[in-house]
Parts: C-alpha cells; sequence; structure tokens
C-alpha cells in the first residue's frame, strides 16, 4: 500500500479515475483495519459495495482525531506522532500515526518544490519556527525541517528558540540578503511574522529583498499575538520586507492531514487554495453531510491519498467556497455549521462504542 501511494504521488497528475482506485482501495484497507471506522460507516450505511467514487466515502470529524486513534497498523514504539496544539480544547490534543514517513515527506516534498520552489533550486531560509528537537509531535515543526534540509542551503538557518525570536540575528541575515541580492525565503507560523512586523517597527527597520525572495505564512495565531486582518497582514510583511504580495504564499494545512493546500501568493484575499492531484476537496452541509450547490459557502471535506494508515476523509471545520482552480478559505465554522461539526463528532464517538 505504502509503495503504490508513493507511486501515485510520483505521477504528473491522475484521471478522475484513477483517482477513485486508489481511494477505494485505501478505503477497503481503513475499513478493514480499523474498526471504529468501519463501525461509523457502517451506521451511515456505507460499505465496500455501495461506496464507488471518492465522493461517497464518509468523511471523519477532525475532532474523532482527539477522541481515538485511528490507525490501521498496530501502535509501535517507532511510530512518529503527530499532535495539534490543543488550543481550541487544551487538555485534549487529536493524534495522528504514521508508523512510516515516507509518504509524509514525499506528500511534503513534491508539492513544496512545485508550488513554494517553483523550480528555484536552493535557496536560503530563515524559519520563524522552532525546531523538531523543541517540538517533537508537531507537523509544522517536521514540515519546516523538511523543506530547511531538502532545499535550503548551508547558511539557512532557525530564527525562534525557547528564549523567543532572534531579531539581531535576523535582521543581520535579511540585511546581507539585500546587500548582496541574494534572494531569501522566510518560512513561519503566521503568528511568528507579526512578532517579527511588531520588532521591525519597534526598531524602525524595513528592507529591500532581492528578487525571487519570498515568504511562506502558515495557521492562524493561535493567541500567540495580535491578530491582523488578512489584507493588512500582507500589506505589513510586504512593506517591512520589501516583498510582492504576490510572492506571500499561503499553506493550508493540518496535523490529521498529509497533504498541504498552497495559493500563488496573496495580492487579493482571500486567495484561491488548492492541492496536488493526491488530495481532493467538497464543500458539505454537516448536518447532512450532503454536498452545497456551486456558489453556497460550506464546510470543507478534504479526502487525502497520503494519509494511509489514518483515514482519507476528513470533515474540518473550516468554511469553504468554491472557486476556480480550487476553494477560498473563509474561516472557522460559526452558529448552525458549527453544531453540526459538534453533532457530527458526537454521531462518530457514539458508532466507534457500539
Amino acid at each position: 500500500m505504502v509503495a503504490d501511494v508513493l507511486a501515485f504521488i510520483e505521477q504528473d497528475g491522475c484521471t478522475d479515475d484513477d483517482f477513485d482506485r486508489l481511494a477505494l482501495r485505501l478505503f477497503a484497507h481503513q475499513y478493514g483495519n480499523n474498526q471504529a471506522y468501519r463501525r461509523f460507516c457502517q451506521r451511515r450505511g456505507a460499505t465496500l459495495r455501495n461506496v464507488r467514487r471518492w465522493s461517497d466515502i464518509p468523511a471523519v470529524p477532525i475532532d474523532a482525531f482527539k477522541e481515538l486513534d485511528l490507525r490501521c497498523e498496530p501502535s509501535a514504539v517507532t511510530d512518529r506522532v503527530f499532535m495539534t496544539s490543543g488550543t481550541t480544547r487544551s487538555e485534549v490534543k487529536g493524534r495522528h500515526h504514521h508508523p512510516t514517513l515516507a509518504v509524509y515527506d514525499r506528500s511534503m516534498i513534491r508539492n513544496f518544490s512545485s508550488r513554494f520552489m517553483r523550480g528555484s533550486g536552493r535557496m536560503r531560509l530563515g524559519i520563524l519556527f522552532p525546531t523538531e528537537t523543541v517540538l517533537p509531535n508537531s507537523s509544522l515543526a517536521h514540515y519546516l525541517a523538511l523543506a530547511l534540509s531538502e532545499f535550503g542551503t548551508e547558511e539557512s538557518r532557525y530564527f525562534v528558540s525557547p528564549q523567543g525570536l532572534d531579531s539581531p540575528g535576523l535582521c543581520d541575515a535579511l540585511a546581507d540578503a539585500e546587500r548582496h541580492g541574494l534572494p531569501y525565503a522566510l518560512l513561519g507560523a503566521s503568528y511568528s511574522f507579526v512578532h517579527l512586523i511588531d520588532e521591525l517597527k519597534q526598531r524602525g527597520e524595513s528592507f529591500r529583498l532581492p528578487a525571487g525572495s519570498r515568504v511562506l505564512d502558515t495557521g492562524g495565531y493561535k493567541g500567540q499575538s495580535r491578530e491582523l486582518p488578512l489584507d493588512a497582514f500582507y500589506a505589513e510583511l510586504s512593506a517591512r520586507l520589501g516583498i510582492e504580495r504576490s510572492q506571500c504564499i499561503n499553506m493550508y494545512g493540518m496535523t490529521e492531514l498529509s497533504t498541504q493546500f498552497y495559493d500563488a501568493g496573496n495580492a487579493t484575499v482571500p486567495s484561491v487554495k488548492s492541492g496536488p492531484h493526491w488530495i481532493r476537496s467538497r464543500l458539505v452541509d454537516p448536518l447532512t453531510s450532503r454536498e452545497v450547490a456551486r456558489g453556497e459557502r460550506g464546510i470543507l471535506v478534504h479526502c487525502d491519498l497520503a494519509n494511509f494508515n489514518s483515514v482519507t476523509t476528513i470533515l474540518t471545520e473550516d468554511v469553504g467556497l468554491a472557486a476556480d482552480g480550487g476553494f477560498l478559505l473563509l474561516g472557522r465554522a460559526e452558529g448552525a455549521q458549527a453544531k453540526g461539526c459538534s453533532l457530527a463528532v458526537e454521531e462518530f464517538i457514539r458508532a466507534a462504542a457500539a
């Protein structure tokens, strides 16, 4: 199964039939080896006979990862376990078990190379996030470590430690890139960039980074910084770093997935997010699980074929709107949509305990 998923990722693309074929193989594998998921599917009336395409696969609500260990392979000491930050329910964290990181790593590297590096060779990277040593259960820490090892030059380095942001070191690196005309890339959590913006304001500094420089921000503010509206956030980044907003790229991902979505820059917001050929998305009403009509807002459901050991198909708590080439990410579910997501979690827990 792992070899087949890796081979699928390596393809240049796929047809609808190709995607369905592997999605159904993975569904059969997960239905057969994950008892809690099988019970949930049976409660939904979904069986190996009547699930005929990827969009028929029952979506597991994302909070179910906080309640159960969703995995097909038995737990082992060699597993790599990524855990959610727990910002909404700090006492309980979601867990995603990876018996091997071969698939996760290949998914990240192939996608990142195309969507962020855009054909560039190695370049100097500055990482505004703690290392894997500091955060061994963070999928983002691993993601950024991969970016540095696979795409960074020897001069690439981290600028965040348990002591905080190394502002002097970062400013020196940015000034050096500006002075020598060498493209530079900054990558990190969105809240880290807010700290950087505030620090540069306090120091009265700004930069004009060379052509080819770019920024990657990911995630929300998670209570780690003040919050900025999207338009103000990218305007500030562009002004302080001298990078066009079209080179300010946002990555949308989550611990419970093994694949990330990117936009093509944030000259306008919200930007269109899209993924590679091994992940597909749809928009649903969480109360009915039915797809919403084109032009209506719905809750995002992602089917990630790189999720070979857990479940491929996840009901998020993110509101989206279909757009040409992908979807617009509009924020977290509220009101009736949030209630629908909560009811979906309760249904999953009841089914798993049956």
